[in-house]
């Protein structure tokens, strides 16, 4: 069964998780993604950021596999003509350039968008950056928590007079870079391509730049917190937003054992749950707000009962009631493995299989494939990568020997605590 990304070849000089993460979801639906990485370090995450230092080596492993499986390796130093002339000639041949340098930084090296698509006009240039490519913020550093900060998205989660949480999961660099990379990058390409077999749309057969900003995609995730302001005006505060807590009858709480949360947002679910727990008196409260009174009955309700004992209340009385789970919890959990969201890769070399997350979208037809082709070595595509673009084997040697490329090889240790 074919996959629906065969045929599509993308060259990937993005670095950690941005980055990693888009060409990860090309790359399991079929998608061609070479990691092109430098020659000394490589993609930092072979690494790892600094809180995981110390860990044990396959843990670090673990992190990189987690975003790179198949996916191919080839080391450039872009610093050098030859190597930044072995770049172009592989954009010939490519669909797709993804990058995550800070705006401009390719421009400075001669090899931009420009430059590329002088030896590819369809060539779709895909750049993730903090702020975007035209922006006044556009040289500054940041990360996760910076784009949510200045957004405003970090300052309306938490409790109301508590401090900004931040969230587990990094919002910004997946929701507001990867997916929205992946989504650009797919409609650039079909307005390229066209509509395919029976439509009379042939495309444009042009490429184009897509300029992601976490920034502005981390922006977009408040769509309808900005629509409710721009209605009235009102400024939310923190603790304010109806989904984020304030409402008695729409956030988690704290039970015998641990935590549950409560999303009995139509009134439906909120008359099971009270009429579940002989409260039907609170019916007619279900939208006040925490610190009331009606609150402050609902916090000893669900302080009376076990996580299980709640459990098993939720399968008789439908109100969207759900535990709060460890991660270890929910990736053993019957719904994750239902879902075959957890899987195992074969790494050679390895004693065992790695465990890593599944496919999150489910095609009925062709599905997605996790493991074409384990994590690559740094550089251990490099060669075959050369011969394949019409180079020879003398002129193979003498980029190896110019340091213009490197072959498969292990990168110099490296410390992020400097």
């Amino acid at each position: 069964m074919s996959l629906p990304l065969e045929g599509v070849r993308v060259l990937d000089l993005s670095r950690l998780l941005p980055g990693g993460f888009c060409s990860l979801l090309l790359a399991d639906f079929g998608a061609d993604v070479l990691k092109v990485e430098d020659t000394g370090m490589g993609d930092y995450i072979r690494w790892s950021p600094p809180y995981y230092e110390g860990v044990h080596e396959s843990a670090r492993s673990a992190l990189f596999l987690s975003l790179n499986r198949n996916k191919r390796s080839i080391r450039l130093d872009l610093k050098q003509e030859r190597g930044r002339e072995v770049l172009l000639r592989l954009v010939r041949d490519h669909d797709v350039v993804l990058e995550s340098f800070r705006p401009g930084v390719l421009e400075r090296l001669g090899v931009g968008y420009e430059r590329m698509r002088e030896e590819n006009t369809g060539i779709v240039y895909c750049a993730i950056s903090g702020y975007g490519q035209d922006s006044p913020k556009r040289e500054a550093s940041g990360h996760d928590t910076n784009y949510l900060g200045l957004v405003g998205l970090l300052g309306l989660t938490g409790e109301a007079g508590g401090e900004p949480v931040q969230a587990a999961g990094q919002i910004a660099d997946i929701g507001g870079g990867a997916l929205m990379a992946a989504f650009g990058i797919m409609a650039a390409l079909r307005e390229r391509d066209g509509g395919g077999a029976g439509s009379a749309d042939a495309g444009s057969g042009t490429g184009q730049v897509v300029d992601v900003s976490m920034a502005d995609g981390s922006l977009s995730w408040l769509a309808m917190v900005a629509a409710a302001y721009f209605a009235d005006g009102t400024v939310p505060r923190r603790g304010d937003l109806p989904l984020a807590g304030a409402l008695i009858c729409y956030r988690p709480y704290e039970c015998a054992d641990g935590w549950v949360t409560l999303g009995a947002l139509e009134p439906k679910f909120w008359q099971a749950f009270c009429r579940g727990v002989g409260r039907e008196d609170l019916i007619e409260r279900q939208f006040e707000r925490p610190g009331t009174e009606a609150h402050a009955h609902v916090v000893e309700i669900f302080k009376g009962r076990t996580r299980a004992q709640w459990e098993q209340f939720a399968a008789a009385h439908d109100c969207c009631l759900e535990p709060v789970l460890e991660l270890d919890e929910a990736l053993s959990s019957q719904l994750v493995r239902a879902r075959e969201m957890v899987v195992e890769i074969s790494q050679p070399g390895a004693e065992r299989a790695v465990r890593q997350l599944g496919l999150p979208v489910k095609l009925s037809r062709t599905p997605g494939e996790h493991a074409r082709l384990p994590g690559p070595k740094l550089g251990e595509h490099t060669e075959q990568v050369l011969a394949a673009a019409g180079y020879s084997e003398a002129q193979i040697a003498e980029l190896l020997d110019s340091g213009a490329v490197a072959a498969a090889g292990e990168p110099q240790p490296v410390s992020f605590r400097a």
